[in-house]
């Protein structure tokens, strides 16, 4: 290496081998770096250290790197922004408002004072740098998915705290960096806020209503995609041009485009993927170019800074935790695992050292000098470290906790199985999105799209048209991260198709479109769905969205009365939360005093954000067409005949929703009906109940019939 180094052929300036070797480190070091159990992060900055001009100095820190750089910093505040939940922030609001308030204050008060005293640096460097000890990175949320906690309160609070302490830490690190751009300093701090509130007011108020418009007219993977990198550099443009840092206006967009871009959807894959494979790794291989560890060791000053920012961190953001759990009253193994999420640095640690490292101050020198730059790395390094082992250990206390005395039937969630039945290619992308939203993310098996080619007029071009919905299928499983089984199958009827195929493919739920009628005779929902409902007893899900899934605003659900007595009444409930907290809008249901407190049971084990209102009289459903938007999704729960929800009034369904609710997006679910329905009942006296709802029903529907004959 010393060899080549002097023979002039290093550093390369040539773009083509430049490109070339940033790619090899990204592929190589996840993968060395998996078998040492290091965060990548950790190694992509490492990796630049080695090759800057600290290190071998095989390559310069040119204007790509600067370039990239900015791009990979947006793009990571943007990410972070995006994959917050912000429904488990709604439920647990209060709890993750004081984790999120202590976990910046404690970190920063301490260590403005550390930064004055121990450190002698001056106001505006103590302050800046004490955001780095304020901010923190979900860098172990990985770990808490991995044994099923993303659920739990501890886990939710962590993650509502991470957006109220990120915030508060950008907004503090945006106004002390823009104080030094700004010429006249008569009124900054009045100006620079008020410029804020209204930039935010704008970016807030019209960036969701354009790309929710932007949504529905255009579905093209490519446009969506330049279409939210565009929001989000004209985000960051917009701060910028107020005199605050870009950082905040990604992030801030993120937020916005949270409930649009579900987790689940292509859309995310394609920013992810992206980020992940070239934007964020060329950013933290720069910063890792930046890096001088000679000067971190050669220096008892820089030891010193490195120390006082690590002990600094982990002291505040432990005391946070502390009090938090205190406060509410909370088990220690919760406090353990909030601690451990919310300690460890990364994607605002390396926003707020580098804005700081390139402020350059009238006398030459850097706000952040280089010796705070060399021990923010350190300090990402140790406090990753210290993250992991802690959250990895109280996830696994909490999770042995919780299985004592807890039976969960794991069969069930194992044997979950989700059939597309494809038809028009019109109504694939909205199927396969719902499919997506509704499917249990710890199920082992995929998804299975079905296209069934009538064997009594089969001919060639159908069986063409059938291959290319299936490769469509295929495609958007595959944008989406999800498997999925292609069957094209020959029958004598496309009914008989697809319950011949539910049956060899052990399919527990049904997901079709909405049969479009040909003739005035025709009938709402089409033979097809009539003989499905007769052949299965699995769950059947119609569908018709008018709009596309992720700019939905609420879900209306109508419940029959006795509807929590069927034996897929809690795996249809559990679908809907997932919907709803997928696309992170509320959901709304509409049923019967007995059957509402039913619902709440289980939508609070879901956590989902839901409000309820009474609906005794379930003949018409006119009342609800004051209820239901235009862009909200209306759910119907029916019941096949000769079950124990199945009332007279579900034969005027057809007409009713025609009616009333032909322009709304419209789901109808029938549930499973296998196994016996008391088997699911915990309330208090459930046999007895079920009698009395029964005959109510009989004599209610006897004297309406005997009121009309006088």
């Amino acid at each position: 290496m010393l060899t080549l180094l002097n023979a002039g052929y290093f550093p390369i300036t040539d773009p083509t081998w430049i490109f070339f070797l940033v790619l090899v480190i990204i592929l190589l070091a996840p993968i060395i770096l998996e078998r040492l159990h290091v965060p990548h992060i950790i190694g992509m900055i490492l990796a630049g250290a080695l090759i800057g001009e600290h290190g071998f100095h095989i390559l310069e820190r040119d204007s790509s790197f600067e370039l990239f750089g900015e791009v990979g910093l947006f793009y990571i505040m943007f990410l972070a922004g995006l994959e917050m939940n912000m429904e488990d922030f709604k439920s647990i609001r209060v709890k993750a408002t004081v984790l999120g308030v202590l976990a910046f204050l404690f970190p920063l008060c301490i260590g403005v004072w550390a930064n004055l005293t121990l450190l002698e640096y001056g106001l505006m460097s103590g302050i800046l740098l004490a955001c780095l000890y304020a901010s923190h990175t979900l860098v172990t949320y990985p770990i808490a998915i991995r044994y099923g906690l993303s659920k739990q309160r501890a886990v939710g609070i962590a993650v509502g705290g991470t957006a109220i302490t990120d915030t508060l830490t950008l907004l503090v690190l945006a106004i002390t960096a823009g104080s030094f751009r700004e010429n006249t300093p008569n009124l900054f701090w009045v100006w620079l806020i008020l410029k804020f509130i209204v930039a935010a007011i704008v970016i807030t108020f019209l960036f969701p209503r354009v790309a929710r418009w932007f949504f529905r007219r255009y579905s093209d993977p490519v446009l969506q995609y330049i279409f939210v990198l565009s929001m989000v550099f004209l985000g960051a443009g917009v701060m910028a041009f107020i005199g605050m840092e870009g950082i905040l206006g990604a992030f801030l967009v993120g937020l916005l485009l949270n409930r649009l871009i579900p987790h689940v959807s292509p859309l995310m894959n394609h920013l992810e993927f992206v980020g992940n494979a070239l934007f964020i790794p060329y950013f933290l291989i720069g910063i890792g170019m930046l890096i001088n560890v000679t000067s971190l060791f050669n220096h008892l000053y820089a030891l010193k800074v490195a120390g006082i920012m690590v002990a600094v961190s982990l002291v505040g953001k432990w005391l946070a935790a502390w009090a938090t759990q205190k406060i509410f009253r909370m088990r220690k193994v919760e406090r353990r695992l909030m601690y451990g999420l919310s300690n460890a640095r990364a994607a605002a640690t390396l926003a707020a050292v580098t804005v700081g490292y390139n402020i350059i101050l009238p006398d030459g020198s850097r706000l952040l000098n280089e010796d705070v730059f060399n021990g923010a790395i350190l300090l990402i390094i140790v406090s990753c470290t210290v993250s992991a082992f802690i959250t990895e250990n109280a996830a696994r206390c909490l999770v042995t906790e919780e299985h004592e005395g807890q039976v969960t039937d794991e069969k069930e969630k194992r044997d979950e199985r989700i059939l597309i039945s494809i038809y028009n290619p019109e109504t694939i992308q909205g199927l396969m999105d719902i499919a997506l939203m509704i499917r249990n993310p710890k199920q082992n098996k995929g998804l299975v799209a079905l296209s069934v080619v009538n064997d009594s007029t089969a001919s060639e071009a159908k069986e063409l048209k059938a291959r290319k919905d299936l490769e469509q299928t295929s495609r958007i499983a595959s944008a989406a991260g999800t498997d999925i089984q292609t069957v094209l199958r020959y029958d004598i009827n496309v009914a008989q198709g697809i319950i011949h195929a539910a049956k060899e493919h052990a399919i527990t739920d049904l997901v079709i479109g909405l049969h479009r009628k040909t003739n005035i005779m025709d009938s709402f929902f089409g033979n097809l769905t009539e003989s499905l409902l007769k052949g299965t007893h699995r769950e059947v899900m119609i569908m018709k969205l008018l709009m596309p899934a992720n700019t939905l605003r609420r879900i209306v659900v109508a419940v029959p009365m006795q509807a929590e007595y069927e034996v897929g009444f809690p795996k249809w409930v559990g679908q809907v939360c997932r919907l709803s907290k997928t696309l992170g809008c509320r959901v709304h249901f509409f049923a019967t005093p007995q059957t509402l407190g039913f619902l709440r049971h289980l939508v609070e084990q879901q956590n989902a954000n839901a409000e309820y209102t009474e609906l005794d009289d379930w003949e018409d459903l006119l009342l609800l067409t004051g209820q239901v938007n235009y862009d909200h999704l209306f759910v119907v729960v029916s019941a096949r005949k000769g079950s124990i929800s199945y009332q007279p009034s579900f034969e005027k369904l057809p007409l009713q929703i025609s009616r009333y609710f032909a322009n709304n997006s419209l789901m109808v679910i029938y549930p499973d009906q296998l196994g016996d329905p008391q088997d699911l009942v915990s309330f208090s006296e459930p046999h007895q109940t079920v009698d009395s709802k029964a005959y109510e029903t009989v004599s209610k529907y006897l004297y309406k019939w005997f009121k009309s004959e006088s």
